[in-house]
């Protein structure tokens, strides 16, 4: 498993390197490309969520039907959404912190647990550099896209270049002491991941930095994860994974292209797609994230 992530974080970080000075030769956002990216690989890796709600409702002893679970999910990721049109602000800020700490956990391969939630923070230092590099290398484009979203609060001049600079570094020595008692293997993933943003961010658009991320590095790593929790043997453990994903994955899909069907109607096609990515995503993460933590703290007790 460990030589498998370290082999993933090398291909990677020479996809990064390769695909930078390419994008600059082609010099245009396909905002499509990435939607169907997303569609495709990113939403996958949340797709076994039922399978996971099965085993929540078990250690709760509940004897629900799955369709509860479903309803749950649902309902938490409607809740999302009429949240994030009333309060745009709030709600995305309080994403992007939900979204930072879980991009740094997730993406961390190795157990690693403080007292007195001092890993949840370096966690959260962690991952944020998913949002903070395209603030620093590209912060008029970033900040047309969250302007989008009806989110202002990066235009505050609180968020200048250093002291973005000065928490990107802390996301880089976050990195560097969750791994600082591991192998040259762990620790050479989290210094390629952590370049690999900074690459994809430095010569890239922030959508499509994003999405090379999203979908190549956190979601692929995720579903690296569940296929061994399917089976010990890759190949079956794969074959197993995408016939399971594939059904959810395309319900999914349908659903955000008919959103942006509708959304054009009042909004140009890029906006539409912007705003289905984000708020979409947004929408299937905390009940996603919720589910989790729930799996994770209950495990543990039984």
């Amino acid at each position: 498993m460990e030589k498998l992530n370290f082999k993933h974080s090398v291909i990677f970080f020479n996809f990064c390197i390769l695909i930078s000075p390419l994008y600059l030769m082609l010099n245009f956002e396909p905002i499509i490309f990435c939607l169907f990216l997303i569609l495709i690989l990113g939403i996958s890796h949340g797709a076994l969520d039922n399978i996971k709600g099965k085993k929540l409702l078990k250690l709760f002893d509940y004897k629900s039907t799955i369709s509860f679970f479903y309803l749950t999910y649902i309902f938490i990721s409607l809740l999302i959404i009429i949240f994030w049109l009333v309060f745009p602000n709030t709600v995305l800020f309080f994403f992007l912190i939900v979204a930072s700490y879980h991009f740094g956990k997730e993406d961390t391969v190795f157990s690693f647990k403080r007292k007195f939630f001092i890993s949840e923070i370096l966690f959260f230092l962690k991952g944020s550099s998913v949002i903070l590099a395209p603030l620093l290398f590209k912060r008029n484009k970033t900040n047309e896209i969250f302007s989008i979203l009806n989110f202002n609060v990066f235009e505050s001049s609180v968020f200048s270049d250093k002291f973005l600079i000065i928490l990107l570094c802390l996301s880089f020595l976050s990195s560097l002491y969750i791994s600082n008692k591991k192998n040259h293997n762990l620790k050479g993933i989290m210094f390629m991941d952590f370049s690999s943003l900074i690459i994809l961010n430095i010569f890239l658009t922030p959508v499509l930095a994003f999405t090379f991320y999203f979908c190549f590095l956190h979601s692929i790593r995720h579903s690296i994860t569940l296929i061994f929790e399917l089976d010990n043997s890759f190949k079956s453990g794969l074959k197993k994974f995408i016939s399971r994903a594939i059904p959810l994955t395309f319900v999914t899909g349908i659903i955000f292209l008919i959103s942006i069907y509708l959304l054009n109607n009042f909004y140009t096609l890029d906006e539409a797609i912007y705003k289905v990515i984000f708020i979409g995503l947004a929408s299937l993460t905390f009940p996603h994230i919720l589910l989790e933590y729930l799996l994770e703290k209950n495990e543990k007790r039984t």
